[in-house]
């Protein structure tokens, strides 16, 4: 069975993804997974509702989006890899005691290459009883221009993922303030396809989540250098000990699922955040974005370690 897959981008913490292919996992299924890269992160989901792909991995967030503008496209997200947020706070000095309120009077440096990760944090704020407003936030630069903000004094917290956070911790130039991932389930990066073509290949997604699991399985039981090790030829740019580091500091924060069943709280987390931030006006159920029947079953087949 041949499937297309399209990649969201290339990124650390989409590990998950890329263990599949590297640990044979497709392959052991009869699946023959030919990935095809994205020609934007922000369409991923309009893209595999053309019909550009298969199947396709990004955040619910972006389906909702592509659901809110086509009502009849009928994508869903069938499995998922990582149930967490992978974005950090770093600052120069250390703040062990880190409270959000804390951000006040700083420069803070968001993320502006995609939405969620300061949506989210806009979320953490309002729970915490901070309008998001009274941030001092220095927006529209990428994570590269945040990282050297930071070196230079321009910002006082930046927001990245690994390895701009990963690589600062190693260098003892940053320290991270808050791990977002510490703020419990929110469904972050799922494999995603339409309800025409599930029906149509029940058999293959349900063998796309048995090996999903196996892979996830596999992370669980493995050190973050075996994982550096296993996905360094996806990662080339990263330095092997920076990488080692990253893969074991998401793995200590819980970052990425035991098994491919999105949790409907995360589901829910996510949704009220965007509708919070007035990114949508829909609110969608999880029946309506999500059919974890194929994820269901492989994960009652309970299929052996890889």
């Amino acid at each position: 069975m041949r499937v297309t897959l399209i990649e969201n981008f290339r990124a650390v913490f989409y590990a998950p993804f890329y263990a599949p292919i590297a640990l044979g996992a497709y392959e052991a299924e009869g699946l023959q997974v030919n990935l095809k890269m994205s020609g934007d992160a922000a369409h991923t989901a309009a893209s595999l509702i053309a019909g550009d792909g298969d199947v396709s991995w990004g955040g619910p967030l972006r389906l909702m989006f592509a659901l809110e503008k086509n009502p009849g496209a009928g994508a869903v997200a069938f499995c998922e890899a990582v149930g967490r947020d992978p974005f950090f706070l770093l600052a120069r000095e250390p703040n062990p005691g880190f409270q959000l309120k804390d951000l006040l009077g700083k420069k803070v440096a968001t993320v502006s290459e995609v939405p969620t990760p300061w949506m989210c944090l806009q979320q953490d704020l309002r729970l915490a009883g901070i309008a998001p407003e009274k941030i001092q936030r220095i927006p529209e630069r990428s994570m590269a221009e945040n990282v050297a903000a930071l070196r230079s004094g321009e910002a006082d917290v930046i927001q990245v993922f690994h390895p701009f956070g990963g690589r600062l911790v190693y260098e003892g130039a940053a320290h991270v303030w808050y791990a977002a991932a510490n703020r419990g389930l929110v469904s972050y990066t799922t494999l995603n396809t339409t309800r025409q073509f599930a029906e149509r290949n029940s058999e293959m997604l349900v063998k796309m989540c048995r090996a999903m699991y196996r892979a996830l399985e596999w992370i669980g039981t493995h050190d973050g250098r075996e994982l550096a090790e296993l996905l360094a030829s996806y990662l080339p740019d990263v330095p092997a000990p920076i990488l080692t580091a990253c893969f074991r500091n998401y793995k200590s924060l819980g970052l990425w699922n035991r098994t491919p069943i999105l949790q409907r709280e995360g589901f829910e987390w996510l949704r009220d955040a965007a509708l919070a931030a007035g990114l949508m006006r829909k609110k969608f159920s999880y029946e309506e974005c999500v059919d974890m029947r194929f994820a269901e079953a492989a994960l009652k087949e309970n299929p052996p370690p890889l």
